[in-house]
């Protein structure tokens, strides 16, 4: 039995490593690893989400098709709506909206599974790198095929008639609406999603390492892009925590917990933009189920476009000027912290330029990923209207010149400001003078 633990023979293959697969095996596994761990979490909270929603009793076991279609618009695919009530009738149908929830977590978990890998590293070659985000991306487009292809389901729709409703099927003009993933424009766009989520996992993270010609820019780059992280973050744990107060105290937690799962980004991120002095342009005809916060619905519901801002909500409710105050305290902790871990010798009118334009960008991504845009109509033999009684619309777009603006101004203050309070803090990457000789 001692010969069986001697060494290989000259002519036989070399040990497999203690890890257990060979390192191109074992660089799949980790990139097949990350993938699943972000989708799985997507289609996790996707569900709890849905299921508040009550999509959970959809007819014709329509749940999983409706899981699996929010998760393709949350990785940043397609899926089109699409209406028929037969000759006779007219039926129209879309809809245009993320769940930053849904997004949000599975980029958060993706992220951090990519880089378990390489915490305890500070370089990495290029070739390396290129490799591990390859791989992960085309696992994520794999998985993320397999979700677009279960994305497909078509219901029918009751015109609220029983006569109406037999009169339409015995005419063969049941009006229904279905849904369907686009795969090439969900792989398309979802590739750019995925290699978004890893650049900019090694633009925030001090644990990502860099190839050695990038070194001496995360100095410069990472402070800012960290702060503009800690921002959204720090946004989304303030609508978490106000989101189960409202849990707590309200009467209709199944639709305070579907926002929490499928919206709260959304809700939280517009929040700092309105705090900062942006704006959005919409109105609603009718929710179409969409979970809305109460606030949102009185300043919205108008049959004309009606401008969401900090004016606007304070009509309603005057602790909407606590937005302002949340906006400050926030910035002012990100650009603190920017200032911190940039390097000292950076001035702070250059701080101050970097926070602007890290927030005027920020906000310019939040304003188009909160954009809403649904609607649905129906006609039968002349009854309703593409707009009318059986129809509804929910919609709310950016005016992004304003939230850039805001952006710039905001940054420059509290970047500048930020920077002094830095001062008294030392900073990575400070080097000191040297003392003359004969000082102290």
């Amino acid at each position: 039995m001692s010969q069986m633990r001697g060494p290989a023979s000259a002519g036989s293959p070399g040990p497999v490593r203690a890890h257990g697969a060979p390192p191109a095996v074992r660089a799949w596994v980790q990139a097949l690893g990350a993938a699943l761990a972000g989708l799985v979490t997507m289609i996790v909270v996707a569900a709890l989400g849905l299921w508040a929603a009550g999509a959970a009793d959809l007819p014709g076991g329509a749940f999983p098709s409706v899981v699996a279609a929010t998760v393709v618009v949350a990785a940043g695919g397609s899926v089109g709506v699409a209406g028929d009530a037969g000759v006779i009738a007219e039926a129209d149908a879309a809809l245009d909206v993320v769940p930053l929830s849904v997004t949000l977590a599975g980029a958060l978990v993706l992220a951090v599974v990519f880089l378990l890998p390489l915490r305890h590293r500070a370089v990495a070659g290029t070739p390396e790198l290129l490799g591990r985000i390859a791989r992960t991306a085309v696992c994520w487009l794999v998985l993320l095929l397999l979700i677009a292809l279960a994305a497909r389901h078509s219901f029918r729709i009751s015109v609220g008639n029983d006569l109406a409703d037999q009169l339409g099927a015995e005419l063969g003009t049941t009006p229904t609406v279905g849904f369907r993933a686009d795969v090439p424009a969900t792989l398309g766009v979802g590739l750019l999603w995925v290699l978004a989520v890893l650049v900019l996992t090694f633009l925030v993270s001090r644990r990502a390492p860099l190839s050695p010609r990038l070194l001496h820019f995360q100095e410069f780059v990472r402070p800012p892009a960290f702060a503009m992280l800690l921002t959204l973050l720090v946004y989304a744990v303030i609508g978490l925590i106000a989101g189960i107060v409202e849990l707590i105290t309200n009467d209709h937690p199944s639709q305070t917990l579907a926002v929490i799962f499928l919206g709260l980004p959304n809700l939280a991120w517009m929040a700092l933009g309105i705090g900062t002095g942006g704006a959005w342009v919409g109105h609603i005809d009718k929710a179409l189920g969409l979970p809305l916060p109460h606030l949102l619905d009185q300043v919205l519901r108008t049959h004309g476009q009606r401008t969401l801002d900090l004016g606007a909500l304070a009509e309603h409710d005057r602790r909407a000027w606590l937005l302002v105050v949340v906006a400050a305290v926030v910035l002012l902790a990100a650009a603190f912290t920017a200032a911190v871990r940039s390097p000292a010798r950076l001035p702070a009118w250059r701080h101050a330029v970097e926070m602007a334009v890290a927030l005027a960008v920020t906000l310019f991504v939040v304003g188009l990923l909160t954009r809403i845009s649904a609607h649905y109509g129906l006609s039968v033999i002349g009854v309703g209207d593409l707009g009318g009684d059986l129809g509804g619309e929910v919609t709310l777009e950016p005016q992004l010149l304003r939230l850039v603006g805001a952006g710039l101004v905001w940054g420059l203050v509290f970047g500048f400001l930020g920077s002094l309070l830095a001062r008294g803090v030392r900073h990575p990457g400070e080097v000191r003078e040297p003392r003359e000789a004969g000082k102290p």
